[in-house]
C-alpha cells in the first residue's frame, strides 16, 4: 500500500434522526444499524483499508467517544484518534488533522469521509477514490466525489459541474444549497448537477493552503499549534485553543471559495443513511414490505413499515402502513415515515418534557 495515502474518518456527529437509537452518548455511527454485525464505523473503517494503510486513517471525533473508538476499532492507536473538546463542525477538525498529517508526511494525499454512510460496491469506490489521489496529486486540487441524483432529492446540496468537460475528472463551477422541489426538478433535467456527499480527497499541501488563502483566522489559530502536533504537548493545546474555532463546514469554510475544485461522479450507489426511510431503502424487506431488523415479527395487513427492536424480540403489527416502529429500553417509538424529518422536534419536546437522559 502506499505509504503516502492517508484517511480522515468523520466520526463526531450525532444522528439524531435515528433518535431512539442514536444518541447524544451513543451516536449511530457506533451501531449496527443494518442488521450487519458490523457498526457503521466498522465498515467505514474496512473500506478506506483496502487502500489506505490501516495505521494512517485517522478517527475525527467528539472526545466524549473517545472509549467507543476503541471498542469498537481496537487496531487503532491513540495517534489515530484526533478529539474535538467542542463542536464546531466539520472546518476546524478537518484543518487540525491536517496540519498533524502534514507535520508526519507532507507528501500525504487524504480522503475525507464521513463514517456513517452505505456504500455497498466497495470495490467501485476505493477505484474512485484512488482515481482522485492520482489526480491531486498531480494536481493542486480539490477535490469531491459527487452522487448521480436518481430522483429531485430536497434534503441534499448539489454541485454544479461544467457541462463542457468530456473528463471524468470535472471543474466544479458552484455548490448549491439544498433546493426546493421544482428547482431540484431543474437540476436534474439540466444534467450536470449531483448530490454533494461531503467526501474530499486533496493533497495535504493543497487542503493547508485552501485555508491559509480562504480562512486566515482559522489558519493562524491552528498554525501556531505545529510545535505541540504529534507530541505530548498537543492535548494541552487544543484543549486552551480549540473552543477558540469559528463554528463552520469545510464546505463554506473553503470548497465554495476556491477556484481549483474538481467533481468526480460516484459511479458506486450510495445513501447517506441519514434517517429511518432512508434505511428502510436499503434493507431487504419481508414478504409483506417491511424492513425488519433484529425483531421477529408477524405483520397483518401491515406493509411498507421499518421495525427494529433488541434482537429476537416479537413484534405484532396489524393495519399499520409506512410508520417507523423503533423499541429501545425505556424508549418505543411509533412514527410516520412520511414525518421522518420531524424526529429532530420530537427529540427535543421529549427531553423538555421527560428529561434529557433520553436523547
Amino acid at each position: 500500500m502506499n505509504k503516502n495515502y492517508y484517511a480522515i474518518l468523520m466520526a463526531g456527529g450525532v444522528g439524531s434522526r435515528f433518535w431512539p437509537v442514536s444518541t447524544e452518548e451513543f451516536p449511530k455511527q457506533f451501531h449496527d444499524m443494518l442488521g450487519t454485525g458490523d457498526t457503521l464505523i466498522q465498515k467505514t473503517f474496512h473500506r478506506l483499508s483496502q487502500l489506505i494503510p490501516k495505521e494512517n486513517i485517522f478517527i475525527l471525533t467528539n472526545e466524549r467517544y473517545n472509549d467507543l473508538v476503541f471498542e469498537q476499532l481496537p487496531e487503532v492507536t491513540k495517534r489515530q484518534v484526533v478529539l474535538e473538546p467542542a463542536m464546531r463542525n466539520t472546518a476546524p477538525c478537518i484543518l487540525y488533522a491536517s496540519l498533524k498529517i502534514q507535520k508526519e508526511n507532507p507528501d500525504a494525499v487524504m480522503v475525507v469521509a464521513p463514517s456513517d454512510h452505505w456504500i455497498e460496491d466497495e470495490a467501485t469506490f476505493t477505484k474512485n477514490v484512488e482515481q482522485a489521489f492520482h489526480f491531486c496529486s498531480k494536481n493542486k486540487a480539490l477535490m469531491t466525489l459527487g452522487i448521480q441524483p436518481t430522483f429531485p432529492n430536497t434534503g441534499y446540496g448539489y454541485i454544479e459541474f461544467d457541462n463542457d468537460s468530456s473528463e471524468t475528472i470535472k471543474p466544479v463551477h458552484q455548490f448549491r444549497e439544498k433546493p426546493n422541489y421544482e428547482t431540484a426538478k431543474e437540476f436534474i433535467a439540466q444534467g450536470n448537477f449531483l448530490w454533494n456527499a461531503g467526501i474530499f480527497m486533496w493533497s495535504v499541501k493543497t487542503v493547508i493552503e485552501a485555508f491559509k488563502n480562504n480562512q486566515r483566522e482559522l489558519y493562524d489559530l491552528f498554525e501556531t499549534g505545529i510545535p505541540a502536533y504529534n507530541t505530548e504537548f498537543e492535548d494541552d493545546f487544543i484543549r486552551d485553543n480549540y473552543k477558540k474555532a469559528e463554528n463552520i463546514s469545510v464546505d463554506y469554510a473553503i470548497m465554495e471559495k476556491s477556484d481549483n475544485v474538481y467533481v468526480i461522479a460516484a459511479e458506486f450507489d450510495w445513501n447517506d443513511l441519514g434517517t429511518w426511510g432512508s434505511l428502510y431503502d436499503k434493507l431487504d424487506k419481508d414478504d409483506t414490505g417491511n424492513a425488519v431488523v433484529n425483531a421477529r415479527t408477524l405483520s397483518i395487513e401491515s406493509q411498507g413499515n421499518m421495525i427494529r427492536t433488541k434482537s429476537d424480540k416479537i413484534v405484532v403489527v396489524d393495519g399499520l402502513n409506512d410508520y417507523i416502529i423503533v423499541d429501545k429500553e425505556e424508549v418505543l417509538l411509533i412514527y410516520p415515515k412520511s414525518k421522518e424529518q420531524d424526529i429532530k422536534q420530537v427529540l427535543q419536546k421529549v427531553k423538555d418534557e421527560f428529561g434529557v437522559q433520553y436523547g
